[in-house]
């Protein structure tokens, strides 16, 4: 890692945040009865899988995964992606009247997830929609805000959060910002 490059989340605290967002998505919704996760390719992908297991541990039954490509919704897709890498989306399951909790692995203008909700919104009507997120890193242009969330950190426009799978698990490092300052007792 270079100078302003520090770790977010090592697997060890993402496996901790992710375990208890699994939790609280099967107490808020009084079990697993009509929930469906959809992680948004590529990044929320791996993630959906994990939280589906994760929830499986603690429910006994692990709810439908799906993906969502959301290159063609994006609001750039015209100027930024001269050649785009579309995906193919899955969505094996019906979403009418379904909870479906949308999983990302960052947050920061929202206008991915208002993407995914358009494309989301091709296959049907769900009852709701939810957002899990691994990392929140402030700095929204639309007013989307998680309703899970491992870890919130307000970083610099020009700071990057990426989240990789690495040491059996998920890692979320910045690059282009310092560090925060450490928390007394932390």
């Amino acid at each position: 890692m270079a100078g302003n490059d520090y770790i977010l989340l090592d697997a060890d605290a993402a496996h901790r945040g992710l375990r208890r967002v699994a939790g609280e998505i099967a107490e808020r919704g009084r079990g697993v009865a009509g929930l469906a996760i959809v992680g948004i390719r590529r990044g929320g992908e791996p993630l959906a899988m994990r939280l589906a297991d994760l929830v499986a541990d603690l429910e006994g039954v692990r709810p439908p995964v799906g993906s969502l490509d959301i290159t063609l919704y994006r609001d750039d897709a015209a100027t930024a992606l001269p050649s785009p890498r579309i995906g193919p989306s899955r969505i094996p399951f019906s979403v009418e009247g379904r909870r479906i909790v949308l999983v990302d692995d960052v947050l920061f203008t929202g206008r991915t997830i208002r993407a995914a909700v358009d494309a989301l919104l091709d296959y049907g009507r769900p009852r709701r929609i939810e957002l899990a997120v691994l990392v929140d890193r402030g700095g929204r242009e639309l007013p989307i805000q998680p309703d899970y969330v491992v870890r919130t950190v307000g970083l610099p426009d020009g700071a990057l959060v990426e989240v990789a799978e690495r040491d059996g698990g998920f890692v979320a490092t910045v690059s282009g910002a310092a560090a925060p300052a450490k928390e007394a007792g932390a």
